[in-house]
């Protein structure tokens, strides 16, 4: 699997409340996002089926 990078627009506020989460649970900003990007696909499939990757 390749790693592939994702760069965003993000208000300073909201990356400081996420690096404060992140130290909270032991991970780096990076590995937060991932985590709650695991989590919103997970809910999602739960609710409409996996979704098929072509």
């Amino acid at each position: 699997m390749a790693i592939k990078s994702l760069s965003i627009r993000i208000e300073e506020i909201m990356l400081n409340k996420l690096h404060v989460i992140a130290d909270y649970e032991g991970r780096s900003a990076n590995s937060e996002i991932l985590v709650l990007i695991r989590d919103a696909i997970e809910k999602y499939e739960e609710k409409h089926g996996e979704i098929k990757i072509k």
